[in-house]
């Protein structure tokens, strides 16, 4: 009788233990079927989609991804089903790139935060140009589908995360560097490129991570991010709007003007504990200006120069006579230059700001289920005058009166017609033909020609919650919550007090209130040492960050600031920044296309 126990003890602890096996098992997703591949023989890709990189998805209908190979990295056998067995070519090459050293790309098509298809086959738009624009030039595309604003942040990033982390758990079969990931992405894209460059292998993402079945024994770090127009700061974004952007509103009320006065002043004490520096060490502060809007100080010279420099590399850039399409509004073309530096030091704000928000600014846009519309953003690389509108696909709530004093359109004949244009009504830029220098007389004379504000006062944190980033900062169920502690203090003893104290309060289903999500998508967390979350992440080594200076969606500082704290990380850092003048919010370059120039950006950095 205590035999037959023993025995049956035996079998139900092994039964036990190969059912905790199979548990185990069931958490990571499978690898890669090297007999699966299919091949697309106009480009020599090899290509597989539908691939599963988490195993517990949250969404499985986005949470797939695609890998895409260049064809002399195989070698491949014909199964006679129009699929291949693929082993590793050592010896294929493609450019200067072999088999062993090609980096890889991941594309962030998701304008305003929106979710990203997953590709279903090879002809999948996964924007930024085509698949065969960089399987040409040796590059391997991982193109992953990823939750939307609606799913609730961090949704998007985690995904993203995982699809990285489901690439190096196949090393062993795929071929290239994998070592070497460069995301890339534009607006909300951008702001996620941005993300991803900087919480590489934060613990923070580790829960969220592993509730959609991650591979949790890979790193998620990339090696270099490339970022148009991101969208990001988020915790400090509606006060840096108003110090940018607030002196261009027109027609508020008394109360909304101190808003928007209260919002400035509260960026002004941000930057002042930030502890930016330029790039000789200078400590980049404000100070209060005659009218009380701290509009003066080493950081208000700092911004102003990169306006300056911005109009100096588009006149030296630009053949003439030149042709401009209208500006003034979302789109554009313009340049600028900021080898980025710096140190940060300092402590973070109270949080005891004064300033706030404002009324909602236009109707939220219907996606039917709040985020991309079916097959996802995307569309081919495109030349600056082509870009493509992002506004009317994005789900961004902007004002309709949003249009700059200056609407530059027709031909110039010289450099100086241009310039008469812009001092059109009235002198505000001083331009030596001789140096090419360039001085405008203040940030506020630029806005008011070039960049009014297109969102309403709390650009990101409406008071209805009704913005793309409140559905963002929202709990999956497509409804926008308050994110903005900063707003959270203005408004107590408001009408808002109630709404922003409860959604600042509220826990998610992993028991984390808003202001720890807020930090896992600011990239200033993680990149400054004025925050808490410094050096407990593993940022890209490689950053390139470009902008439209014209753009409404955005302060200039967002940007700015973001190169800035990149730099001064580490001594082994590399910042590319531009800010580009004439543009709006599209995929800025000063010369040649977005696509072309990421590609020779990524070739330079692999040497």
């Amino acid at each position: 009788m205590k035999k037959l126990i023993s025995v049956l003890l035996t079998a139900a602890l092994a039964f036990g233990i190969g059912a905790c096996a199979l548990a185990e098992e069931e958490t990571v997703p499978a690898k890669l079927d090297m007999s699966k591949w299919q091949y697309e023989a106009a480009d020599d890709v090899y290509w597989q989609v539908g691939l599963s990189y988490a195993a517990t998805p949250a969404d499985s209908g986005y949470e797939t991804m695609g890998i895409f190979v260049p064809g002399a990295y195989f070698n491949a056998q014909d199964n006679g089903d129009g699929t291949y067995t693929c082993t590793l070519n050592e010896t294929g090459s493609v450019g200067e790139y072999t088999a062993t050293t090609a980096p890889a790309v991941i594309p962030v098509n998701t304008p305003g935060y929106s979710a990203m298809a997953a590709p279903t086959d090879y002809t999948s738009s996964m924007g930024y140009g085509s698949i065969s624009d960089y399987t040409n030039a040796g590059i391997i595309v991982l193109f992953a589908g990823a939750r939307g604003r609606d799913a609730g942040a961090p949704a998007g990033v985690t995904d993203f995360k995982a699809a990285i982390r489901y690439a190096r758990y196949n090393a062993d079969l795929l071929p290239g560097d994998l070592d070497s990931i460069f995301s890339l992405g534009m607006s909300g894209g951008g702001a996620q490129s941005a993300l991803l460059g900087a919480t590489g292998n934060s613990s923070l993402y580790n829960p969220y991570l592993e509730e959609i079945g991650a591979v949790m024994t890979e790193s998620d770090a990339v090696k270099g991010s490339m970022c148009w127009c991101p969208i990001t700061n988020l915790d400090i974004a509606d006060e840096a709007y108003e110090w940018n952007m607030g002196n261009t509103r027109s027609n508020l009320s008394e109360e909304e003007q101190a808003y928007s006065d209260q919002m400035a002043l509260a960026f002004a004490e941000y930057i002042n504990q930030l502890g930016l520096t330029d790039e000789e060490g200078t400590p980049l502060t404000l100070t209060e200006s005659e009218t009380g809007i701290w509009q003066s100080g080493t950081y208000y010279d700092y911004i102003k120069g990169a306006i300056e420099t911005s109009l100096e590399h588009f006149l030296s850039d630009t053949e003439f006579p030149y042709t401009a399409a209208s500006s003034g509004g979302f789109g554009g073309r313009m340049g600028g230059r900021g080898g980025m530096g710096g140190n940060f030091g300092g402590g973070m704000p109270d949080g005891n700001f004064g300033g706030f928000g404002g009324p909602m600014n236009g109707e939220k846009p219907d996606f039917g289920n709040g985020e991309m519309p079916e097959g996802g953003f995307g569309g081919p690389d495109m030349e600056q005058s082509e870009s493509p509108a992002y506004e009317e696909m994005d789900g961004i709530a902007r004002a309709e009166s949003a249009a700059s004093a200056l609407s530059l359109s027709g031909t110039y004949e010289t450099k100086r017609d241009y310039i008469d244009a812009l001092n059109a009504n009235g002198e505000w830029v001083v331009w030596d033909e001789e140096t090419n220098e360039v001085t405008i007389t203040s940030i506020a004379d630029f806005t008011k020609a070039l960049k009014n504000a297109s969102k309403g006062i709390a650009a990101f944190d409406q008071l209805d919650a009704g913005q793309g980033e409140n559905i963002l900062f929202g709990y999956g169920d497509g409804n926008g919550a308050h994110f903005d502690a900063i707003l959270g203090e203005l408004v107590v003893g408001g009408e808002y007090e109630e709404a922003f104290r409860t959604d600042l309060e509220k826990q998610d289903a992993l028991g984390n209130t808003v202001d720890v999500r807020v930090n896992m998508y600011n990239p200033m967390y993680y990149l400054s040492p004025a925050y808490e979350g410094y050096q407990t992440s593993e940022p890209a080594v490689y950053w390139r960050i470009r902008t439209g200076i014209e753009q409404g969606d955005t302060a200039l500082c967002t940007e700015i600031d973001l190169a800035l704290a990149a730099a001064a990380y580490s001594e082994e850092t590399q910042v590319d920044f531009e800010t580009v003048w004439g543009q709006g919010h599209t995929e800025a370059e000063r010369t040649g296309a977005s696509t072309e120039n990421f590609i020779a950006w990524v070739s330079e950095c692999m040497k």
